[in-house]
């Protein structure tokens, strides 16, 4: 009894095998090892040098355009930007956006809205045709199994064997 319950102390059987002692964890054995070596290549192309403390950048270069009046047209001229929706849902100004409320109805407005899809379409005629070809192939077999209706001469031949005659009288009257 004290055997089964020291296997249940960890709260059900336990899943995971315990690693022997003799296979310890070693330092190092979980880092990554370092990529392969890059041979070096004194050839390789080099960045441009620094200029130098007395090369000086050319000044004197000065745009005519007036970036005040530019800006100031732009914005005259420009269309509104309309404001996003928004409603507020405290009386102290909670704001939340419209679009992602729920509130707006989204999809209604969409052009294939309640249309149905092509795929779905397309499944219900296959399946249509395969209901009908079964249907067709249950008809067949009914029909080849269906006993037959004997016309009086057949009946008077087959009464004339006593033991067959037992078998076909049910085809008779039928």
């Amino acid at each position: 009894m004290q055997k089964f319950k020291t296997a249940m102390k960890t709260m059900g059987p336990a899943k995971v095998e315990l690693p022997s002692p003799k296979e310890f964890l070693k330092k190092h054995s979980k880092e990554k090892p370092l990529p392969p070596k890059k041979k070096f290549d004194r050839n390789e192309p080099k960045k441009p040098p620094v200029p130098l403390r007395t090369d000086h950048p050319v000044m004197g270069i000065q745009s005519e355009k007036n970036f005040i009046n530019t800006n100031a047209a732009d914005v005259i001229m420009g269309v509104a930007k309309k404001p996003k929706p928004i409603y507020i849902d405290k009386r102290t100004g909670d704001k939340h956006d419209l679009e992602t409320s729920g509130l707006v109805p989204k999809y209604i407005s969409k052009k294939d809205y309640g249309v149905t899809p092509e795929y779905i379409c397309k499944r219900n005629e296959e399946v249509k045709k395969a209901q009908e070809e079964y249907d067709n192939y249950i008809q067949e077999n009914l029909r080849k199994a269906a006993m037959k209706r004997l016309s009086d001469e057949e009946r008077e031949t087959v009464l004339q064997f006593p033991l067959v005659s037992a078998v076909f009288s049910t085809v008779c009257r039928g």
